[in-house]
């Protein structure tokens, strides 16, 4: 199974070696985890790192339901999945943007964002489409007081646990894919900023039991993601078109306000009236005073963050789009305006003065 042209061959376990192949080398990986499933020694280790584990039955109306709890297998089973995002991600490069990339001729600076943008499109398009399934499925929608009431959350369904397995996987493939794409070393701490937000925003509203909550803020978060990076791919096609970016500042700034008011709402107030208000990890009991304070903090830390680097971006883009229509002024005055002839001593509308009723010799030619 090759997922990239060779040109050239390298030695093996070299860095060039890795990197060219790396996807190849976790799907061996992968195969040879499955294969442990056909065998009865290594099946329940395979299982480890395949299926969720702290599943619990409960009883209900039609039977039994099944639930998950989360804790130290997990790791196992993220592991797994980062091996499997890298191929998708080396699958969604090979057969679509670097087709792609080929018909729109690219610089290099311009070919490594719009690799970005079609990798984190492809993302958020599904995590989109998945969390608002979630979200209508089990009725956080309908009756938001679900966000707080009743906690700690600590049954989840499958869907929910296995979305937020994925959502940690992807964020952590996109650290050794810093490696396997070369990004360039300026634009390394960008990335990485943006990676461990994400990671940190996660994880806390799983271990902290805050999946419910979580799951709205993440739809909330993916919606402007995606229209951001489908508006750079009609930037990099044609660079005239800038509506889809006036789009995407609308829906920003909804979604921040969004986001802040559902925070306040369920942490502040919410989690602040549930009556069992005491630290127990045992019990994944975390609403206390000071740690609704650090959530908050962080949460509303973030959204400031990003508003602010989103109105110095507005603000640098009309000072760049006002100067280039100033230019466009300037230039359009300066072919409208008539060239000024300079008129000679003696002339007047063009025409030579007669002194005396005697015109003037007429100067001989120099021949060439």
């Amino acid at each position: 199974m090759a997922f990239r042209r060779r040109n050239r061959s390298y030695p093996f376990f070299s860095q060039e070696f890795i990197i060219q192949n790396h996807a190849d080398i976790c799907f061996c990986v992968v195969i040879c985890v499955v294969l442990g499933l056909m065998f009865e020694v290594s099946a329940k280790t395979a299982f480890l790192f395949i299926q969720p584990q702290y599943n619990i039955s409960t009883p209900a109306t039609d039977g039994e339901t099944v639930f998950y709890l989360y804790g130290t297998k997990d790791l196992l089973t993220i592991s797994f999945y980062v091996i499997i995002t890298v191929i998708l991600h080396a699958l969604v490069q090979e057969y679509a943007l670097d087709k792609i990339n080929r018909r729109l001729h690219l610089s290099k600076v311009k070919h490594s964002k719009f690799n970005e943008s079609g990798q984190l499109v492809a993302f958020h398009f599904v995590s989109t489409v998945w969390c608002l399934y979630l979200v209508i499925m089990e009725g956080y929608l309908s009756s938001p007081a679900t966000l707080w009431e009743q906690y700690p959350h600590l049954h989840l369904s499958f869907q929910v646990k296995f979305f937020y397995l994925c959502q940690l996987a992807y964020w952590l493939h996109a650290l050794p894919e810093l490696y396997f794409q070369k990004v360039r070393k300026e634009e390394i701490p960008r990335h990485l900023l943006y990676i461990g937000l994400y990671l940190l925003h996660i994880a806390g509203a799983y271990i902290l039991n805050l999946t419910r909550l979580g799951l709205i803020l993440l739809l909330l978060q993916s919606i402007p993601e995606l229209v951001f990076h489908i508006a750079r791919l009609f930037y990099f096609t044609d660079e005239n078109n800038q509506k889809p970016f006036d789009i995407w500042a609308v829906v920003f700034v909804i979604t921040r306000l969004f986001t802040l008011t559902l925070a306040v709402l369920a942490v502040g107030f919410g989690l602040a009236r549930v009556e069992d208000q005491a630290f127990d990890p045992e019990r994944g009991n975390f609403n206390t005073l000071w740690l609704r304070m650090c959530i908050l903090l962080v949460v509303c830390a973030t959204q400031v963050w990003m508003m602010w680097r989103f109105i110095h971006s507005q603000l640098r883009r009309w000072r760049e789009n006002h100067l280039e229509q100033n230019m466009r002024k300037r230039i359009t005055l300066s072919k409208q305006q008539p060239k000024m002839v300079k008129k000679e001593p003696g002339q007047e509308n063009g025409l030579i003065k007669v002194e005396n009723g005697i015109s003037p010799k007429a100067k001989k030619l120099k021949s060439p």
